[in-house]
């Protein structure tokens, strides 16, 4: 049993030597026919390592042939399959580029936008390949509207902005938790303007006011007076938005303390 088991074992490396033998002939030896034939082999038998490896000499060497056209897209798809996601998208881009006339043009452009999609990171990374990647599938969709893969490309624009939400929504609140009240607001309220249906903006509206209060509150006295005002103005907004808010108590008393704020400023005026 022992001995068997060791005989499959040496036939498989003898093989494996075997096959990177033959592999390398091909690569260093072989004719630009004979490694046409070899990348497309290799890819079908989703070998895309050898398969990339080939193409790549291939690719210099046959430019303007008919056969071009395959090999890039190819090689393409062999970055894509590797987890090569911003590769695969710079060749899927450059082949739609090149090979503007190929009816191949629909699927390298999708495959760009999905290439960028499957590379966006977490929320909490940057996003700027998220951001590519929305203006790829829309400039997708603007160019194919009828295309098979619409309904896709509508899927991860909506899913990618859903992440961009979540990260300027962490953002926002990640300057309340350092106390940097200022920016706060700021980020608060382009969030209400970037993302105007999301389901984060009862919340933002009031952490806004409490934003804008703690400011009003560790400014000097001479800017006092026009934060605690802005407080005010945006506790109205916040009611007239969400008025059976749960945050509502909460925002009163905010409100109510700089009602009382101000009062004392126009006291000291008077006197």
């Amino acid at each position: 049993m022992w001995n068997k088991k060791l005989l499959i074992a040496c036939l498989g490396i003898v093989m494996l030597f075997s096959s990177c033998s033959r592999f390398q002939r091909l690569l260093k030896k072989g004719s630009v026919e004979e490694k046409y034939n070899g990348a497309i082999s290799y890819y079908d038998k989703k070998d895309f390592y050898r398969a990339g490896l080939l193409l790549e000499e291939l690719i210099p060497l046959i430019k303007g042939q008919k056969r071009s056209e395959i090999a890039n897209l190819y090689y393409a798809y062999c970055h894509y399959y590797q987890r090569q996601r911003q590769l695969a998208a710079y060749y899927f881009k450059r082949f739609y580029t090149n090979f503007g006339a190929s009816k191949y043009v629909e699927e390298a452009m999708y495959m760009y936008a999905f290439s960028l999609y499957k590379d966006s990171p977490e929320a909490y990374l940057d996003q700027s390949n998220t951001d590519q990647a929305i203006v790829a599938s829309q400039n997708f969709l603007n160019r194919f509207p009828q295309s098979k893969y619409r309904e896709e490309c509508s899927r991860i624009i909506s899913e990618l902005r859903k992440k961009l939400e979540t990260k300027a929504y962490e953002n926002a609140k990640l300057y309340y938790r350092i106390r940097n009240y200022r920016a706060a607001v700021i980020t608060f309220t382009n969030f209400q303007k970037d993302f105007p249906d999301s389901h984060y903006n009862e919340e933002v509206a009031y952490l806004k006011i409490l934003s804008q209060y703690e400011f009003a509150q560790v400014s000097t006295l001479r800017r006092q007076q026009e934060r605690f005002q802005g407080v005010i103005k945006y506790y109205t907004e916040f009611i007239d938005a969400y008025p059976g808010s749960g945050y509502s108590r909460s925002a009163e008393r905010l409100y109510s303390s700089s009602i009382k704020a101000l009062s004392k400023f126009k006291q000291t005026t008077k006197s």
